[in-house]
């Protein structure tokens, strides 16, 4: 059973951003970058799978420029068996980055993908789902627990108020949520067996984008807070400014 783990670059959670000159994205100088967390939740989980004996291969893709090669190594100090960098120095749109995805993972004919339920940089969630409609797979999301018997899975999803199993036929798409998994730190024995471990370099499939950025701007400042009364006097003022200022209450 081949498991696949599509993984992303992302700003480190502590990084501080800045828009870019061009006001379409980021400015990458002096920004630390991690893979995403949640991708990482779900390379554990393949990891897992595969030290149970359910998964014989855990292959992990990425779409990005060749810079992506050192997350990639992250991914294969943890535990995964080789790499694919798709490069592609261009900034893609959800769309772009899921026809490339999908056109490797095409090739590679995995039994599961599994993705993280979101990259933190864009929040967009779209990837996963437009990978699993272009290779014709089911997707479940919010898995935050999986078991493979066979060619089924058995997954367990979070929703509001409670928790779903799914049973699904393989091959499909998985997306992990926090609970799934506890992403494991790489050893040091972990480090450098990854330098041996198989990282491919190949372009990334060609795709027209559907979403421009336009614009990016920050958030605006906040404003500053201020202080309407002390103790008990403060109570009434402080109702009042939520009521007819804030219009929280």
């Amino acid at each position: 059973m081949k498991i696949v783990v599509c993984v992303k670059r992302v700003p480190d959670t502590e990084a501080r951003i800045k828009v870019s000159s061009d006001g379409k994205g980021h400015d990458p100088d002096g920004v630390e970058t991690i893979l995403s967390p949640y991708d990482e939740i779900a390379l554990e989980a393949a990891i897992q799978l595969r030290e149970a004996g359910v998964a014989d291969e855990v292959t992990i893709v990425s779409v990005g420029p060749a810079t992506v090669t050192k997350e990639l190594r992250t991914g294969l100090a943890m535990g995964a068996d080789r790499a694919v960098l798709l490069v592609d120095d261009a900034r893609r749109d959800a769309s772009g980055v899921a026809a490339a995805l999908a056109a490797e993972l095409g090739a590679i004919g995995p039994d599961l993908v599994l993705c993280g339920w979101k990259a933190i940089d864009t929040d967009a969630s779209e990837v996963p789902f437009r990978v699993a409609h272009a290779l014709g797979m089911p997707a479940i999301s919010y898995a935050v627990g999986i078991a493979v018997d066979g060619g089924k899975a058995t997954v367990r999803r979070e929703v509001e108020g409670t928790t779903e199993v799914i049973e699904v036929t393989l091959p499909a798409v998985v997306t992990a949520q926090k609970g799934l998994a506890e992403p494991r730190y790489p050893s040091l024995k972990g480090i450098m067996m990854a330098k041996k471990k198989p990282l491919e370099e190949k372009p990334a499939a060609p795709s027209e984008a559907i979403l421009e950025t336009v614009r990016m701007d920050p958030p605006p400042p906040r404003p500053e807070g201020r202080i309407v009364g002390k103790g008990a006097d403060g109570v009434a003022p402080l109702l009042d400014a939520l009521r007819n200022e804030a219009k929280v209450l």
